[in-house]
């Protein structure tokens, strides 16, 4: 069975069919729709024979389907019949999750995605947790998405943006007593030197994710299962990009 892999972002759609080895991707932004995007990825990989899609969506994730629409895309993104549009069964699940999912290995996990927004997502001995700690409240009223995610590298400069990362890591692991965090997402690259327990994700992992999807076809999303072998739940929140 072919996967083709789908991971949206704030800047750019990403797709990789299981068995490629390069990606494509195309622009997003806040214009595209979920028709937007399904097009411009059907015209991206038009010439991929795939029998299933997976999609990494940028936003909370309820029993496979979209709940809000993602922050930083247009509209229409909740209640979109994704199967029709691609003309293929398609599973969903948060952008996060599923690129801790392809991250995963072994023990307990949290996974941060420093992109666009601040994802986030624990994976506990096999079972995968998304997770919503965008929003939590840091310092000086704002969030740890507002320290950590774009706007946070935009204000901050990169030196003092290190710095936060570094913080909000250790805060956020101690809390949720992992054993050690992998940080994904676009802006992941821009850390130098991460703490031990820390490990630089690659953006291959989310495709790697997305297949992992399809390997147990009983799993559907809305209960927790094996991470090794299909998605825990698919009630994701905030994107990683």
């Amino acid at each position: 069975m072919k996967v083709l892999a789908v991971d949206v972002g704030g800047t750019h759609v990403k797709a990789l069919l299981s068995g490629a080895r390069v990606p494509r991707k195309v622009p997003s932004g806040p214009q595209m729709s979920a028709r937007g995007m399904v097009g411009a990825v059907k015209r991206l990989c038009a010439d991929w024979r795939y029998d299933v899609v997976s999609l990494g969506y940028p936003g909370p994730v309820l029993h496979g389907k979209p709940v809000v629409d993602p922050k930083n895309l247009g509209p229409g993104w909740v209640g979109f019949d994704y199967a029709r549009a691609f003309g293929k069964p398609v599973r969903i699940v948060n952008d996060a999750a599923m690129q801790a999912l392809g991250s995963y290995q072994g023990g307990r996990m949290l996974f941060l995605g420093l992109g666009t927004g601040l994802g986030s997502a624990m994976i506990v001995d096999g079972l995968l947790e998304p997770m919503e700690l965008a929003h939590l409240p840091y310092k000086k009223g704002r969030t740890y998405e507002d320290f950590v995610g774009l706007r946070g590298l935009e204000r901050l400069g990169k030196k003092r943006w290190r710095q936060a990362v570094v913080d909000v890591v250790e805060r956020l692991q101690a809390a949720v007593e992992a054993d050690y965090v992998v940080l994904g997402g676009g802006n992941a690259k821009l850390i130098r030197n991460p703490p031990r327990s820390v490990r630089i994700g690659e953006n291959a992992n989310a495709f790697r994710g997305g297949f992992l999807l399809w390997k147990d076809p009983g799993s559907r999303g809305g209960c927790a299962s094996p991470a090794h072998s299909s998605p825990a739940r698919s009630s994701g929140r905030r994107g990683a990009r």
